[in-house]
């Protein structure tokens, strides 16, 4: 039986390295999701809130970039992991206080 080359090796570890944090991902976005539901059933405080101010950036054409602040306003986020229900996480809200959006 002929020995398996080096490179081979490394593919199927490589390979294998990926399935496993790809199944990893899929398990903590499924539980996390489950308990944001269980959550919102009862009423356990699923939502919360982070001041955060937004702004947007304007390209313009002679290269240049012109910022356009919004006032500073609560933003609701989910007591979670991951976003979910349309919202961002808090603890990446509270990390990221400024929101851009480039226009």
């Amino acid at each position: 039986m002929p020995a398996t080359p080096p490179l081979r090796k490394l593919q199927k570890i490589v390979l294998g390295f990926f399935a496993i944090a790809l199944l990893l991902f899929g398990i903590t976005f499924v539980v996390d999701w489950a308990v944001l539901r269980v959550r919102i059933l009862g009423n356990w405080q699923p939502y919360g809130s982070v001041t955060v101010r937004h702004y947007y950036a304007v390209a313009q054409k002679n290269n240049k970039v012109q910022f356009i602040f919004d006032p500073t306003q609560p933003w609701t986020c989910v007591h979670s992991l991951y976003p979910h229900v349309g919202y961002f996480p808090c603890w990446y809200l509270s990390h990221h206080p400024e929101q851009r959006t480039d226009l």
